[in-house]
């Protein structure tokens, strides 16, 4: 039975990785930070549910020894936060700053040390939950430009981490405008939807597809 690991699996594009992931009768290990939403995953039938915090490198520094063990066929790092939709004539105050980097960036670049190995000695794929308004290339304004940033800085850092593992896959998402908290009620993409498709995409990428960047519907972005 492969294992698939779920960083972020709350609400949304996380709580749905592991929904389909249990569906397809995969073994998941995800994670929350509150103890409600621990308990909602165990009732989906995920088989171990544990807390953490990207943000929160106390939080994280303990992930290598709950993982001990294990290998990662598939893991999904889901963990993110928006910013206010303020552009570039207002600038972003400290804690704000702090707040979106911790959890986009360093959040990534915390956990990755911890996980990559384990995803390589089982030869698995790591898919990270990025945005298509982290693409320099296809910048059309400046809203919500912390954000942005943060994103962009996220796809570098997937993008250097790769040549670190060389045995296991790393792929990037912009996973579409979805129907979640985050994306709003107005959002066209149903959460199922552009799940399913992520999660095919990751299952069938190649060595080709290492470090590359993937619109929700499959095809390639480029310009980031």
């Amino acid at each position: 039975m492969p294992t698939t690991l779920i960083l972020g699996a709350s609400r949304g594009i996380g709580l749905e990785l592991a929904r389909q992931s249990v569906m397809a009768r995969q073994r998941v290990i995800a994670t929350a930070r509150r103890d409600a939403d621990l308990a909602a995953l165990r009732e989906l039938g995920v088989a171990q549910a544990f807390k953490l915090d990207v943000a929160d490198p106390a939080s994280v520094s303990g992930l290598a020894w709950q993982l001990d063990g294990e290998k990662i066929d598939t893991a999904w790092h889901v963990a993110g936060v928006m910013c206010s939709r303020a552009d570039a004539r207002q600038p972003p105050t400290q804690p704000e700053f702090d707040r979106v980097m911790h959890t986009n960036v360093l959040g990534a670049m915390q956990v990755i040390p911890q996980v990559a190995p384990l995803v390589e000695a089982a030869r698995g794929r790591l898919g990270f939950i990025s945005s298509d308004m982290g693409r320099i290339g296809g910048t059309a304004g400046s809203n919500a430009w912390l954000y942005r940033v943060s994103k962009a800085a996220l796809n570098m850092a997937v993008a250097s981490a790769r040549h670190s593992y060389p045995r296991a896959l790393f792929v990037l998402f912009h996973p579409g405008w979805v129907r979640t908290d985050m994306g709003g009620a107005q959002a066209p993409v149903r959460v199922a939807d552009s799940v399913a498709r992520l999660r095919v995409t990751l299952a069938s990428a190649t060595a080709e597809d290492n470090g590359a960047f993937f619109n929700h519907d499959g095809s390639r972005l480029s310009g980031w």
